[in-house]
């Protein structure tokens, strides 16, 4: 039989990878997205990924459980998968309350709506690296004490707790990952390394001159998203629910990842870097780097596409999107 899958976040970049990797596979995809916020949103990534006649949109709000429990209904998913949030770290600072009631809370009731309506469902419920903040030094594993240092990964660690809570309270097969940064031409630009790509092509293109940028000395361990919705739906078939670190291994510093964008243009960064001591947060983590052991020996994921081919990819995408 056809397996069903219901995504929350469907019009983001992990929910369009995630939709057309189960696409792929057979499985029949319903989406869920607010009413006010998925219009024209769909030629924007599920439509640049071809696939925005194949999935099924249903209206929904993290924040109103019965429109969950409706979405659930009509889907009857084998699958879910909670990419849905106010994903900027950012903007949590601006907006800490609604960070925390989508983001957090948000997780709450959809956990309680898969209970009462899809209790056979298995669960996957999207957590973040930033729930490590400043955690001791190292790569983070699976066992690192968390420390969140700003609102969305309090955020996040809240979501991550229940999603166990659930697990261990009603049986739900439900398992977490935690994913560190992934990124690809489908991210947004309120994100570092497509603020990066896009600036290193507008420059290349003449259509401006410099990217401004806060902390370029902190260091990130990043990967692809396609490569990070696989191991998703490898946790969602196995046998026993669990938490897992989705990472490289691998860490690199801001200041590295724009060398790399501007040297796939052929540009000096240093002639255009501006550092902008504004864009700074409020609290810092200098480092994030992951240790993605039990997924490969669990799982058997391990991530395929290096940084380089990656930001290669993505500055190659805003070229073409900014000469159209």
């Amino acid at each position: 039989m056809t397996r069903r899958a219901l995504i929350t976040g469907i019009t983001g970049q992990d929910g369009a990878y995630l939709a057309q990797w189960l696409l792929a596979k057979g499985y029949q995809v319903f989406g869920l997205a607010r009413q006010t916020s998925h219009q024209g949103l769909l030629d924007h990534r599920l439509g640049w990924l071809g696939i925005q006649d194949k999935v099924a949109i249903l209206p929904g709000d993290l924040v109103d459980l019965a429109s969950l429990m409706e979405a659930m209904e009509i889907a009857r998913p084998d699958e879910i998968y909670n990419l849905a949030a106010q994903s900027s770290v950012s903007l949590s600072w601006q907006q800490p309350f609604i960070t925390g009631q989508v983001t957090g809370l948000g997780v709450a009731n959809m956990l309680q709506a898969a209970k009462l309506v899809a209790p056979r469902a298995r669960f996957y419920q999207g957590s973040s690296s930033e729930i490590f903040g400043a955690a001791e030094p190292g790569a983070h594993d699976e066992t690192t004490r968390p420390h969140p240092r700003s609102p969305y990964a309090a955020a996040k660690l809240y979501a991550h707790w229940m999603t166990v809570v659930y697990r261990e309270s009603f049986g739900m097969h439900a398992s977490s990952g935690i994913l560190f940064n992934h990124e690809s031409p489908l991210r947004s630009l309120d994100f570092v390394t497509r603020k990066v790509t896009d600036s290193a092509a507008r420059i290349k293109l003449g259509l401006a001159r410099e990217l401004r940028l806060g902390n370029v000395e902190s260091r990130r361990d990043w990967g692809h998203a396609r490569d990070y919705v696989q191991a998703m739906w490898l946790m969602l078939q196995q046998d026993q629910p669990d938490d897992y670190v989705i990472a490289t291994g691998r860490s690199v510093s801001v200041r590295d990842m724009c060398k790399i964008a501007f040297d796939c243009v052929g540009l000096r960064l240093e002639d255009h870097l501006v550092i902008d001591p504004e864009l700074w947060r409020p609290a810092e983590v200098d480092e994030l780097v992951g240790d993605a052991s039990k997924a490969r020996r669990i799982l058997g994921w391990a991530p395929t596409v290096t940084l380089e081919e990656m930001i290669q990819e993505m500055v190659e995408a805003d070229l073409a999107r900014l000469r159209s």
